[in-house]
């Protein structure tokens, strides 16, 4: 009750700012097939303001897309250290219009907890007609990064419900940052980042999206998180953060990766909570268009930088069209963005 409570009275806030973003989601000059723009930025969570780690999927039954995300508790007063980035629900938001408009539906029903819980990352993924969540748990809510960490297996029939089916068996008790996606053999391969070993990425194989069998390191040639893997244009590319904008990795097999000289996203925007490094991505490819969703953290820049308060605390979820060009890919965040995501067929 306290969190609607909170949900509403920041909603009436949030009228008021928005107004003055200066982008509008539904320019004249976008044609039907290109979509409306998209706003800068593309989400505020309207109840902590810490949406970060977001993830797309198209909701069958409502004939939405729904966008997860970690919702860091960023505007709470008085948590010390990291605490305000532990303790944080899995956020839902939706869109009726293709992705360009996003509101706040609620958070995930997540079907495991011990009392003090901190769910990160939330992975998606719908499979005959059953979705599947990958979601990294952190037990207990902490002022520091020391703290076991493991990937939650849970289902659900309404995106909204998530029933837990198990705590996955990885390289290590400290991993996080689950993607998966079905190979061309149709068994299912996640990706995922071991901190334990200099935060590089690891790789597990399942035939059933039940069991899994890690296979070991696949990319660790620097520290990175929130791996993206998808196809386009040919290839299968792999996203990461470094913290230094997004790493991209291409491969023609899966197991071999070539990195791109320059990551996406290390160049501040212009935009309205743009003008910082972009973090942790999702992909979206529909119809041959890839959207690349980021979230950053308009804050950070300046003379306050290094302060630790709500503003830098907060984040912002953003979208980018990636365009590729001379067999890599690249972004202009400063463009305007037409959006338009359709249904996803079955």
């Amino acid at each position: 009750m306290q969190r609607f409570l909170r949900f509403c009275l920041i909603s009436i806030l949030f009228t008021f700012a928005v107004v003055g973003t200066g982008v509008s989601p539904l320019s004249d000059s976008a044609s039907k097939n290109q979509g409306k723009i998209a706003p800068k930025p593309l989400y505020r969570d309207p109840v902590y303001d810490g949406a970060t780690d977001p993830v797309l999927c198209w909701n069958r039954h409502e004939q939405k897309w729904f966008m997860f995300y970690t919702s860091r508790r960023a505007n709470v007063p008085g948590l010390s250290g990291v605490t305000w980035v532990h303790g944080s629900p899995v956020g839902i938001a939706e869109s009726s219009d293709g992705g360009a408009t996003w509101t706040y539906r609620q958070d995930a029903n997540i079907g495991y907890s011990k009392g003090q819980d901190t769910y990160w990352a939330p992975e998606v993924i719908e499979h005959d007609d059953m979705y599947h969540m990958y979601l990294t748990y952190v037990p207990g809510i902490f002022d520091n990064w020391s703290h076991p960490r493991s990937i939650l297996h849970l289902t659900s029939k309404n995106l909204l419900d998530w029933d837990y089916q198990s705590t996955l068996k990885l390289s290590c008790d400290k991993v996080i940052d689950a993607c998966v996606m079905q190979l061309d053999d149709g068994t299912w391969r996640m990706w995922y980042n071991n901190e334990k070993d200099a935060k590089s990425i690891y790789y597990a194989d399942s035939n059933d999206l039940f069991t899994w069998e890690d296979k070991g390191k696949v990319i660790g040639d620097r520290p990175g998180e929130g791996p993206k893997v998808f196809c386009w244009k040919g290839y299968t590319w792999m996203i990461v953060d470094n913290w230094q904008g997004l790493g991209v990795y291409r491969s023609e097999n899966g197991l071999s990766w070539m990195r791109q000289e320059n990551n996406l996203l290390e160049t501040p925007g212009t935009g309205n909570d743009d003008q910082n490094k972009g973090h942790h991505a999702d992909v979206v490819i529909s119809d041959e268009r890839a959207y690349l969703f980021y979230f950053t953290h308009p804050g950070r820049k300046g003379p306050d930088a290094e302060k630790d308060t709500a503003d830098q605390r907060r984040s912002s979820i953003q979208v980018v069209s990636l365009e590729y060009k001379d067999g890599w890919l690249k972004c202009e965040r400063d463009k305007p963005t037409y959006i338009h995501l359709g249904p996803v067929p079955k």
